[in-house]
């Protein structure tokens, strides 16, 4: 696992199926109260000694339901760790793993982590918030996605809902976060970015603009 800031981990990169030039990673919200594991990634078991020497996983949150394609099994098998993910993603989820609980509203875990459905690149599509003491890292999947260092959306045709997209991205653009953390990004190029209030809102307007105007990115 690489470190990112202090308690937070990555997993190591791996290929897009569906984009090559992409990689995803896991990483792991190292927390007194148990581990978090957000996203899901087929480099994720391999790293199982540095895992259990960070104190395990007691939960595997997933963004939406194309993270369930990369690893949930072997995570399943190697750490005994409840998947968790938004109730309508369920079924599509399921179809991989066993899922140990759903959620369909907005709520906090403990007093550190804030589970922000923001439906759009698919229903169930969610955004994680969670205060590491030092930094306020918002994981938005790939609802908001780094590609050759741009944020950047994507609308898929037959599973995205462009109108509530573009109100979940007006939510996210309100959030008070300082490194923004997305399940993928090219290859080879930072996968998270440092960031500030008014950097966030203005590169958030520019992917709103976009998407007004009918374009998928």
């Amino acid at each position: 696992m690489e470190a990112v800031i202090p308690r937070l981990y990555a997993s190591a990169p791996e290929p897009l199926l569906f984009g090559r030039s992409l990689n995803d990673r896991a990483f792991l919200l190292a927390r007194e109260q148990g581990n978090l594991l957000v996203y899901s990634s087929g480099t994720v078991a391999a790293d199982a000694a540095a895992i259990r020497d960070l104190g395990g996983i007691s939960r595997q949150y997933l963004n939406h339901w194309h993270e369930a394609a990369f690893g949930i099994d072997r995570i399943a098998k190697t750490f005994e760790a409840k998947l968790v993910c938004h109730e309508n993603e369920r079924p599509s989820v399921s179809a991989k793993g066993k899922v140990g609980a759903t959620f369909s509203e907005r709520h906090r875990l403990d007093d550190d982590f804030e589970v922000i459905p923001t439906p759009g690149h698919t229903s169930g599509a969610t955004a994680f918030l969670w205060d590491s003491g030092q930094h306020r890292c918002l994981f938005t999947g790939d609802s908001i996605y780094l590609r050759e260092g741009e944020w950047v959306a994507v609308v898929l045709a037959g599973s995205s809902d462009r109108d509530a997209y573009i109100r979940s991205l007006a939510l996210i653009r309100d959030l008070d976060f300082d490194v923004l953390i997305p399940w993928i990004a090219t290859a080879g190029q930072p996968f998270h970015a440092i960031t500030d209030r008014a950097n966030a809102r203005r590169r958030i307007d520019t992917i709103l603009a976009r998407l007004r105007r009918g374009e998928d990115h």
